[in-house]
C-alpha cells in the first residue's frame, strides 16, 4: 500500500490518531456487547480508514450524512465519548434519549445528519442541504456516505440523478465492502464497478483504495476545491471489505474460507502506523502510549455512562418531544377582499408566503415555466426565480429528502406532490424522516408537503385516491384538509410559519368549482381547529374537504331537519373539543368522509366519540364513506362509489331512529 504523499508530519500524525479512535472503541464495544452492556453493534473494523478519511478532509462546518458503519465520523467531530456511549446504552445523555440506537441519530452542534435504518433516504438529504449551500453561495460541500448494497436502493438513483442535473456540490461516498449483509456484489448489481454509474449520470467519479487513509483524505480534499470552484456533484468508490457481520449477531459463516484473512493483511490501522514507523515520523513506543491513552479514556467514558441513571418514562415528554414547540401567532384577516376560487386563494398564499419568507423555496414537478398542473404557480418564475422555484425530476422520494435537507441547513420547504396518489413514492421520507426526526434527535421538518387530492373529476383510480387516512396513523406530521378558498389560504399560510411538517390536501374538484370573497391580505388561521359552519340541533355531521359540500347541499334538501355540520379542517392535531362539543348538544352523529370506507379516518373519530360522548348519544353513531373499491374511471362508476346517496340515506335514517 503507497502512502508517499506531501502532507505534513503534523496532518499525517492527526490522522492516525483519529484512525486508531474508532478501532480501539470497537474492541471495547465487542467486549461490551459480549458482557450484555450494550444490545447491538454495527462493526467498521477494516474500514475505518473510509470514514476518518472523509470527515478529516471536510470543513468542521459542512455536513456530513454517515451511516452504520461510520464510527470514525463521530469520532473525528470530536464528540464526547461519554455522550456517544450514553447513546449507545439508551440513556437520557445521549442524542435520542433512549429512543432510537446506534448511529440512528444526528448532531446538529456536530453537522451530523443521522441515517434510518433505511438505506437509501440520507442520499436525498444531502441534495437538500448541497442545495442549501448552493442558494448561500457559500462554496461548502456536503459529503453523504452509503454502502453498495444501499445503492441498489432507488434513493440513490433520484438523488445523483437530482444532483447532476441540479449541480448540486454533493460527494457521494459508497463504502464498497462487497458484501450487503449475506449477500455478495454479484447479486446486487451486474456492473463491473461504480464509477461507471458516473457516466450515466454525468457525473465525475474516481475509485479509490478504501484502506489507505491518505488516499482517501487527499481525494476527498482535491474534489472539495474543484467543487469550491465549479459547484457539481461527485461520485467516489472506496473498495473495501466488511471483516465482521452486517451486525454482531449476524456473524460471517457466508464468507468464503480465507476471505477475512487475506483482508485482514490489508488492515488500514496497523499499515498505516507501520508505514508511520518505518518514515521515522512516529516512534514505536508512543503510538504504544497513545492506544493506552484513548483505551483508558473509552474505558472511564463508558463507565460514568454505565453510571449514569436509566431514562424514567414520561408520557407527557414523549407525546411534546413529537413537534418542534410554536405557538402560532394569528395573523387576523384584514384589507379588501377578492373574489377567490381555491386555487386561486392557494396561489395568492404562496405567493405572500414568498415574498414575506426570503429563504422559502419551492419545488415540484413542471411547478415553474409551466405553472404546475392546476396552474398554482402560474408566473412565480417571473417573480421569484429558478433558484427559489424549482422544476424537479420525477423523484418524490429524492424531493420530500432534499426538502428536509434544506430545512437542516437553514430554509423553509414546500414540495408540491403533482397529486397526493404520487406520494406513495415519496411515502418513507414522509413517514420515517420528516415525521420522525424531530422525536428522533431534535431536528425539525420544516416542510410543506402540497396534496391535490380527491375524486370526482373522471381521473380514474390513479389520479382520484384519498390518501390522508395513511398518513393519519403516523405521529408526528401535521395533517390539513381545508374546504373553502378562504380557509385554503389562512391554513396555508399557517402551515408555512409552522416549523414542522404539514400535509396540505387540497381537493382537486373544489378548485374551481367553489369561491368566496376572500382577503387580499396576508392572514393565518390557527392548526388544529375545527370549524362549526352550520349550527344545529337535531344531528352532527363531522367531516372535512368535499364531505363538508355535501353536507351543506343535504342540509339544504332538507330544511326540515336542524344539521350541525363541523369542518374538522386539520386532521393532526384533531380538534376533539369541537367535535365532543357539538355531538353532546344533537345526541346523533354522521361521521363523512370520501376516503373507502374501512380503516379510515371516520372509524378513529367513531371511536373517540363513542369513549367520551356515549352518555349524550341518542342513536348509534354512523360511518360514511366510499365504496372499498379503487376510483372507477367512468363518471356513473365515480358516483356509484362516492358516498353521496348512502349519505342521505343514512340521514333519513338517523333522524327516524
Amino acid at each position: 500500500m503507497d502512502f508517499t504523499t506531501r502532507l505534513s508530519k503534523k496532518t499525517q500524525l492527526e490522522l492516525y490518531r483519529a484512525l486508531l479512535t474508532p478501532r480501539l472503541i470497537e474492541e471495547k464495544m465487542l467486549i461490551y456487547l459480549r458482557q450484555g452492556k450494550i444490545s447491538k453493534w454495527f462493526s467498521g473494523i477494516g474500514q475505518e480508514a473510509i470514514s476518518v478519511g472523509c470527515t478529516m478532509a471536510m470543513d468542521e462546518d459542512e455536513f456530513i450524512l454517515p451511516m452504520h458503519r461510520n464510527l470514525g465520523v463521530f469520532t473525528s467531530r470530536n464528540i464526547a465519548f461519554e455522550q456517544l456511549f450514553l447513546q449507545f446504552q439508551g440513556k437520557e445523555g445521549g442524542f435520542t434519549k433512549g429512543r432510537d440506537r446506534s448511529f440512528h441519530f444526528g448532531s446538529k452542534e456536530h453537522n451530523i445528519v443521522g441515517m434510518i435504518s433505511h438505506l437509501g433516504p440520507q442520499l436525498g438529504i444531502a441534495d437538500g442541504i448541497a442545495l442549501g449551500n448552493l442558494l448561500k453561495k457559500n462554496n461548502k460541500t456536503t459529503l453523504v456516505f452509503s454502502g453498495d448494497g444501499g445503492a441498489s436502493e432507488g434513493d440513490f438513483h433520484e438523488a445523483l440523478n437530482v444532483a447532476a442535473v441540479w449541480k448540486l456540490p454533493v460527494i457521494f461516498v459508497i463504502e464498497n465492502n462487497q458484501w450487503g449483509l449475506s449477500t455478495p456484489s454479484n447479486q446486487q448489481f451486474a456492473c463491473k464497478q461504480f464509477i461507471d454509474k458516473g457516466i450515466g449520470y454525468g457525473m465525475e467519479a474516481v475509485q479509490v483504495d478504501g484502506n489507505n487513509i491518505i488516499e482517501v483524505y487527499e481525494n476527498i480534499s482535491n474534489i472539495k476545491k474543484k467543487i469550491e470552484e465549479n459547484p457539481q456533484p461527485y461520485l467516489v468508490e472506496c473498495m473495501t471489505f466488511r471483516r465482521r457481520g452486517h451486525e454482531e449477531a449476524s456473524g460471517t459463516k457466508y464468507y468464503p474460507e480465507g476471505l477475512i484473512e487475506k483482508w485482514e493483511e490489508k488492515d488500514p490501522v496497523q499499515l498505516y502506523e507501520q508505514y508511520l514507523i518505518d518514515s521515522g515520523q512516529l516512534e514505536k513506543e508512543i503510538a504504544e502510549e497513545m492506544k493506552i491513552t484513548i483505551t483508558q479514556e473509552v474505558a472511564e467514558a463508558f463507565e460514568r455512562a454505565t453510571k449514569a441513571e436509566k431514562i424514567i418514562p414520561n408520557t407527557e415528554v414523549e407525546l411534546a418531544d413529537m413537534f418542534s414547540p410554536f405557538e402560532l401567532e394569528i395573523t387576523p384577516p384584514k384589507g379588501n377582499t377578492k373574489e377567490m376560487r381555491l386555487i386561486d386563494a392557494v396561489s395568492n398564499a404562496m405567493k405572500l408566503a414568498m415574498e414575506r419568507l426570503d429563504n422559502l423555496v419551492l419545488m415540484g414537478q413542471d411547478i415553474a415555466d409551466y405553472g404546475g398542473v392546476f396552474k398554482a404557480t402560474d408566473g412565480f418564475l417571473d417573480q421569484f426565480g429558478s433558484e427559489r422555484v424549482r422544476n424537479t425530476p420525477l423523484c418524490e422520494s429524492a424531493i420530500v429528502g432534499a426538502a428536509l435537507g434544506l430545512c437542516i441547513n437553514g430554509y423553509k420547504a414546500m414540495m408540491e406532490m403533482q397529486f397526493s396518489d404520487f406520494v406513495t413514492v415519496g411515502f418513507n421520507q414522509i413517514v420515517n424522516n420528516l415525521a420522525k426526526i424531530h422525536y428522533r434527535w431534535g431536528q425539525n421538518a420544516d416542510v410543506v408537503v402540497r396534496m391535490p387530492t380527491g375524486a370526482g373529476v373522471a381521473a380514474g383510480p390513479f389520479h382520484s385516491q384519498s390518501t390522508e387516512g395513511w398518513f393519519f396513523h403516523t405521529p408526528g406530521l401535521k395533517i390539513v384538509y381545508p374546504s373553502s378558498p378562504r380557509e385554503a389560504k389562512g391554513l396555508l399560510l399557517a402551515a408555512f410559519e409552522d416549523p414542522n411538517p404539514v400535509l396540505f390536501f387540497e381537493h382537486k374538484a373544489l378548485y374551481r368549482s367553489t369561491n368566496e370573497e376572500v382577503e387580499e391580505d396576508y392572514f393565518t388561521i390557527e392548526l388544529g381547529k375545527g370549524n362549526v359552519v352550520k349550527e344545529g340541533t337535531d344531528v352532527s355531521i363531522i367531516t372535512y374537504g368535499m364531505g363538508v359540500h355535501w353536507a351543506k347541499t343535504l342540509q339544504e334538501q332538507n330544511e326540515n331537519i336542524s344539521i350541525e355540520i363541523v369542518d374538522l379542517r386539520t386532521l393532526s392535531p384533531l380538534d376533539t373539543k369541537t367535535i365532543y362539543k357539538s355531538v353532546n348538544k344533537t345526541g346523533k352523529v354522521i361521521v363523512l368522509h370520501e376516503a373507502n370506507t374501512t380503516g379510515g379516518i371516520g372509524a378513529e373519530l367513531t371511536t373517540l366519540i363513542n369513549e367520551n360522548c356515549f352518555e349524550k348519544l341518542d342513536a348509534p353513531i354512523r360511518r360514511v364513506g366510499s365504496l372499498d373499491t379503487p376510483v372507477p374511471f367512468a363518471a356513473d362508476l365515480e358516483q356509484n362509489f362516492l358516498p353521496i346517496e348512502k349519505l342521505a340515506t343514512t340521514l333519513k335514517e338517523l333522524i327516524e331512529y
